[in-house]
């Protein structure tokens, strides 16, 4: 994609040159023309760039605003290219989580919740299992558990599966509520730490087959976990 910026401060062709050099640094951009007369900037680019993201390349004498695009919308329109494999699984799953609590003349909460746990589960260990090796290396960049023992982002994947299969023969509920509430809340620490901090790394949510970066979708997703089963204990307390 192409869009033309608005880039005030130049006044020689050394500021034009110092704008195109710093914008070219930046990943994902192809393509850079720039113009002191005219006063803008053409940039070429494999996925658009927040606005803030080209500020922050150049310096302070230069402000950079767009032109032709609503940056709101060109924003949400990432967002969504960005997440849209995790916003469909959680569809499907929610889909069919509330189609299976429903029944003619009432909503089963705890059917529902106990569905969704077994989609969320069973699918997301799945993607993970593709690549055990990409996953584990992914995991250990953030997680509190996996950077000290290597061994856990290969076994974690297969605790998912057994908790999976666990929500779907409701085996043991009061120990598989538990189970997931431990095990959720560990990994939430790490996620918390990933974004509180500014960390650009990879989400392994969905394993090292999708690009995910780590953000508060990520964190969203373990407090879910960690809510739903938190409920579901207390109410068979």
């Amino acid at each position: 994609m192409t869009h033309i910026y608005k880039v005030t401060g130049m006044t020689c062709g050394g500021c034009e040159a110092n704008v195109k050099s710093s914008l070219l640094m930046l990943p994902n951009v192809t393509e850079v023309e720039v113009s002191k007369d005219q006063q803008t900037a053409t940039i070429s680019m494999d996925k658009h760039i927040a606005l803030s993201t080209f500020q922050h390349a150049l310096d302070k004498k230069y402000s950079i605003t767009a032109m032709e695009h609503n940056e709101t919308a060109e924003q949400a329109k990432n967002w969504f290219s960005t997440y849209k494999p995790i916003l469909i699984i959680f569809a499907y799953i929610t889909t069919i989580s509330v189609i299976a609590g429903t029944s003619n003349s009432s909503f089963d909460w705890m059917k529902t919740m106990n569905v969704f746990m077994t989609g969320f589960f069973l699918t997301f260990s799945f993607f993970k299992m593709l690549d055990l090796e990409g996953f584990a290396e992914s995991y250990s960049m953030y997680d509190i558990l996996a950077k000290k023992v290597k061994a856990w982002g290969y076994v974690y994947p297969f605790i998912e599966l057994t908790l999976g299969i666990a929500y779907a023969t409701h085996f043991q509920p009061l120990v598989t509520y538990v189970v997931t509430l431990v095990v959720m809340s560990i990994s939430i620490i790490g996620v918390l730490q990933s974004v509180l901090n500014k960390r650009k790394i990879q989400c392994a949510c969905l394993g090292a087959v999708f690009n995910l970066p780590m953000s508060t979708v990520t964190i969203i997703e373990d407090a879910l976990m960690i809510a739903m089963s938190g409920i579901m204990l207390i109410n068979i307390l």
